[in-house]
């Protein structure tokens, strides 16, 4: 993880994109010196990336995220400084993509670029919890409508099941076999199988490239 300058984090509705970039970029910013995060979510206005302003600001890193952003306009809108990522080549970018292949179209604007750099991860966000997605063949299904409508392809897969805040080292666990059927049938590997923080150690051994989440305070406030 991190090795390219821009990672895509993309994947069904709900599947947790979100909260994974804004941990990933945090986690970035600690190698790196630039580091931005885009919000081109343009499916879900009401959890977004910039809920967690005030973290991502005192860690000193960029935020791109439509003007609309967190307030009470249901407004599509793209951020105005999206090319940002593709233009500045110093800066190591997470981008936060909207859910399934509608979220996806925004790539459109920025796919030449990233295309001719050739310096990006696309990471397909899976979540065996989530009511359309619990099988292979769902997930595979979902996975294929998203490449046809941002017309690039999938390099890795992060494995997110949970169950929010009710989440257990034995749900994480009972997930492996999902994702790793998912790697299997896609060919692609799993660069992370995330964990909350505190199961970490609890897991270290039984699951491969685990990733440390801190869930967002909005994420958390939803399950209680």
């Amino acid at each position: 993880m991190g090795e390219k300058r821009v990672t895509l984090i993309l994947g069904h509705y709900g599947s947790g994109k979100t909260n994974i970039a804004v941990n990933l970029a945090l986690a970035l910013k600690k190698t790196h010196e630039k580091v931005a995060i885009a919000d081109l979510d343009i499916v879900n206005p009401y959890f977004r990336t910039k809920d967690s302003l005030s973290v991502i600001e005192e860690a000193g890193i960029r935020l791109i995220s439509s003007e609309y952003a967190n307030t009470n306009l249901d407004i599509p809108a793209l951020p105005q400084d999206m090319y940002a990522v593709t233009d500045d080549k110093s800066m190591t970018c997470v981008l936060d993509i909207g859910g399934d292949d509608r979220g996806a179209l925004v790539l459109g604007r920025l796919r030449p670029g990233l295309v001719e750099e050739d310096n990006y991860e696309m990471l397909l966000v899976i979540n065996k919890y989530r009511p359309l997605t619990q099988d292979a063949p769902s997930c595979l299904e979902v996975m294929a409508e998203i490449e046809a409508a941002a017309n690039m392809r999938f390099t890795g897969i992060i494995n997110n099941s949970n169950l929010g805040a009710e989440t257990t080292a034995e749900t994480v666990l009972d997930s492996l076999y999902y994702a790793r059927e998912i790697a299997r049938l896609t060919g692609l590997p799993i660069v992370m199988t995330t964990v909350k923080k505190e199961l970490v150690k609890e897991l270290e051994g039984k699951a491969e490239n685990l990733f440390p989440l801190t869930l967002q305070k909005n994420f958390i406030e939803s399950k209680i």
